[in-house]
């Protein structure tokens, strides 16, 4: 078999169907999870199922629709605007593996698929802090947290 004639892990794995499967089990249980979904500014899921289905597709060797409509990934820093902590991380990957293991690859394609979304989920962290979602407190923006502690108050 020529190199020309070799099989994108997209195709090798399914192609399309396998990875609207993979994100529709994914967003199952993100929507009702308490610290991922307040991270989606939809009120629906699809839009974000359909970036992220478009966004593996093209990672994995499928369609470029995903740049073609959106440009470069650029993944770290579209995710800086969300509180993406060591909880949120594992919370993503816990789901993502349920939606994994439910489309029962060969154990190959499952192992190098699930390093990369490993490797994706602890490149986004971009903080430590514990908490972060939420409402917007005085003339504070929602998720953020005071820079410095506030020493105008006199102590007691």
């Amino acid at each position: 078999m020529s190199d020309d004639a070799r099989l994108s892990f997209y195709e090798e794995v399914g192609g399309h169907d396998t990875f609207v499967r993979l994100v529709d089990a994914f967003y199952r249980g993100v929507a009702d999870d308490e610290v991922l979904a307040p991270m989606y500014p939809e009120e629906d899921l699809r839009p974000a199922a359909e970036r992220l289905t478009l966004f593996l597709e093209q990672y994995w060797g499928g369609p470029t629709t995903y740049s073609e409509r959106r440009g470069h990934p650029r993944l770290r820093m579209r995710h800086m605007p969300f509180h993406v902590n060591p909880d949120a991380r594992d919370r993503w990957l816990a789901h993502m593996r349920t939606a994994v293991d439910q489309l029962n690859l060969p154990p190959l394609h499952e192992a190098t698929l699930w390093d990369y979304l490993q490797r994706a989920a602890f490149a986004m962290v971009n903080t430590f802090e514990p908490t972060g979602i939420g409402p917007a407190q005085g003339d504070r923006p929602a998720g953020s947290l005071p820079v410095h502690p506030d020493t105008t108050k006199e102590s007691s």
